[in-house]
């Protein structure tokens, strides 16, 4: 999945051009390409699809050349996750009625690779022989209220290592995701699937009918030239829903399988400075030319051509992007996705 602005990274990530096609790592590869060649030690390039806006088609080629059009699904409109997953397994089972596939999104970090293959490969066997819903349950390793969680059945013997889901909860406050923790039996939900094609279609057709009805009448559409136009005319029509409320709260199926996996989902600049190495300080810097007094737990991104000069900041967020310089509290980053539609009554879409 690949259609998403990642608004809370701005201004780095823009409308024109979001973080999944940015070298957010600093590696010299965009994460969209680092989360093509972590699949392609599990499935062949032929396999890969991407599901991104239609307005990113051309930015997708230019970073995976070696997809043919027909890997690249063009959404016409930003319908949220449920379409989008809707979307794809009806066309993988006109390719074929037997697919087995991965949801997963384009721009997170997953850093234990071989561990993630073999935990997909577990959930792959599983749900090859069994009418399931697999989702990646990542193991926390803090009481963080930026994730909604996964509560399982943590006492009764799971089958391949894959355990009953009994509830998702929604992010909760400090106290809730302490306890949590304390209880155990919880998971990060990382937003990562894994069912065939025809038991999520069985689920889309009992738990959101409405999605199922409108794209289902395309059948004989996908894959073919004509695939686009239908697309183009009823995507826009499905409600604009989360597959986590369209399904995955409501069926009965669901399963999940606990991974340590160094997973993030890279969903603010925060996530980055924890992700990232940091000098005594703890800051993290992208540059070399710096002038830094009493400068602590910053994350600092700035052109190579620039050098910086700071003195007396602790938590603070400092992006400059040229046309952009972001200053921003750490603690307070969950506001800048507000931002941009600040920015955008007050300068046009020029910075968003």
């Amino acid at each position: 999945m690949a259609g998403g602005v990642g608004s809370r990274f701005w201004p780095a990530s823009r409308t024109a051009r979001p973080k999944q096609f940015l070298d957010i790592m600093g590696v010299g590869k965009s994460l969209i390409q680092l989360t093509y060649e972590r699949f392609l030690k599990l499935v062949p390039k032929e396999n890969i699809f991407i599901v991104t806006n239609e307005m990113y088609k051309n930015l997708v080629k230019a970073h995976l050349p070696d997809l043919t059009y027909n890997q690249i699904l063009c959404e016409p409109s930003r319908n949220n996750t449920a379409p989008c997953i809707a979307y794809t397994a009806f066309k993988l089972q006109a390719l074929n009625p037997n697919a087995n596939f991965i949801v997963a999104p384009s721009d997170h970090i997953i850093l234990k690779e071989d561990a993630f293959i073999s935990q997909i490969k577990k959930a792959l066997l599983f749900t090859e022989s069994r009418d399931a819903l697999v989702t990646l349950g990542i193991s926390p390793t803090r009481p963080d209220t930026g994730y909604g969680y996964i509560n399982y059945e943590q006492y009764v013997q799971p089958s391949e290592g894959v355990f009953k889901v009994k509830a998702f909860r929604e992010k909760p406050d400090l106290a809730t995701a302490k306890s949590y923790l304390t209880e155990g039996g919880y998971l990060w939900n990382a937003g990562i699937f894994v069912w065939k094609a025809a038991n999520v279609l069985k689920a889309f057709q009992a738990h959101a009918t409405e999605i199922h009805t409108i794209l289902g009448q395309g059948k004989a559409d996908y894959n073919t030239p004509n695939e686009q136009a239908f697309i183009n005319k009823m995507y826009p029509t499905t409600p604009s829903i989360s597959v986590d409320y369209a399904i995955m709260e409501n069926a009965t199926n669901i399963y999940t399988l606990p991974s340590d996996i160094g997973w993030s989902d890279l969903g603010t600049w925060g996530s980055l400075h924890a992700e990232s190495d940091k000098d005594d300080a703890g800051n993290v810097l992208n540059v070399e030319r710096h002038n830094l007094k009493a400068v602590s737990n910053c994350l600092i991104q700035i052109p190579e051509n620039k050098l910086i000069v700071a003195k007396g900041l602790d938590d603070f967020i400092i992006i400059d992007e040229e046309d952009v310089l972001l200053i921003y509290p750490k603690s307070n980053e969950q506001e800048i996705k507000g931002i941009t539609k600040e920015l955008r009554e007050g300068f046009g879409d020029d910075y968003a």
